[in-house]
């Protein structure tokens, strides 16, 4: 039996957004609660309430909330691609598709700065993306961060929540 490839889901994003942060493609967790970022052991949402001063408890949708009344937008680079798994390292790069970033940044023209939530979703990125991408969205400023991940427990959550802080000094107030 032949499995499906697994597909992002639409950018969460507001046509203010100013900051984008990418991820490489949902995991089997998020994929069954079709929610980012839905697997309890990943730091993102955790990160997003301390770096914002709100409670991690937060209802899925008020979470989104906190995101675009920051003017942060939250996307995937593959748009599908087949992976057994979640982690990233299993993503079979022959069945990757990658999302259409230049009609994103058309349709948001003031995002200036794209943070990489971890080393392979950057990597997808330079490969899948930007060798198609228009020279004045290819300009935009990339920034790769620790890794939400729970397979990427390395580093400790401290100091990934002083590098993810780097948001929302992005973000004009």
């Amino acid at each position: 039996m032949t499995r499906s490839a697994d597909e992002c889901f639409p950018p969460i994003a507001k046509p203010n957004a100013e900051v984008l942060i990418l991820g490489s493609l949902p995991g089997v967790r998020s994929l069954e609660m079709q929610q980012y970022y839905a697997h309890p052991q990943n730091a993102f949402w955790k990160l997003v309430a301390r770096i914002f001063d709100v409670e991690a408890s937060l209802p899925y949708a008020q979470r989104l909330r906190v995101l675009t009344a920051n003017r942060i937008a939250l996307w995937d680079v593959l748009a599908a691609a087949e992976r057994p798994g979640s982690l990233d390292s299993s993503i079979v790069h022959a069945s990757a598709r990658a999302n259409d970033f230049a009609a994103f940044f058309r349709s948001h023209p003031r995002v200036r700065q794209v943070f990489f939530n971890g080393r392979k979703s950057e990597q997808m990125y330079r490969r899948f993306v930007l060798p198609g991408l228009p020279a004045e969205f290819a300009a935009i400023h990339h920034v790769s961060l620790p890794s939400t991940s729970p397979a990427h427990a390395g580093m400790p959550f401290a100091e990934k929540l002083v590098r993810w802080k780097a948001i929302k000094r992005k973000v004009k107030s």
